[in-house]
């Protein structure tokens, strides 16, 4: 089956996760680069990452979201380049 047809809402909120994660890449590449190399992250993407945070909660639901971690995941993987940094 293809996984973007899935009925799966644990599916869906993981797409969703990487994709929100995924558009602060694209539009940030620079400051991406410059984040990993300093290690700060966290910090200059704190407005952008509490957006789609919220964006996130708003779409699966905040009981969804905050029982998972497929968010963070996102972040780890897409922002953090697999490092385990959120």
């Amino acid at each position: 089956m293809n996984p973007f047809l899935s009925k799966d809402p644990g599916q869906k909120a993981r797409r969703l996760a990487r994709a929100l994660v995924s558009d602060i890449v694209v539009y940030h590449p620079e400051k991406r680069i410059e984040g990993l190399r300093h290690g700060t992250l966290k910090q200059i993407f704190d407005e952008e990452i509490k957006k789609s945070w919220e964006e996130f909660a708003g779409q699966v639901g905040r009981d969804v979201a905050e029982s998972t971690t497929h968010f963070n995941d996102a972040l780890n993987e897409i922002l953090g380049d697999g490092s385990k940094i959120f």
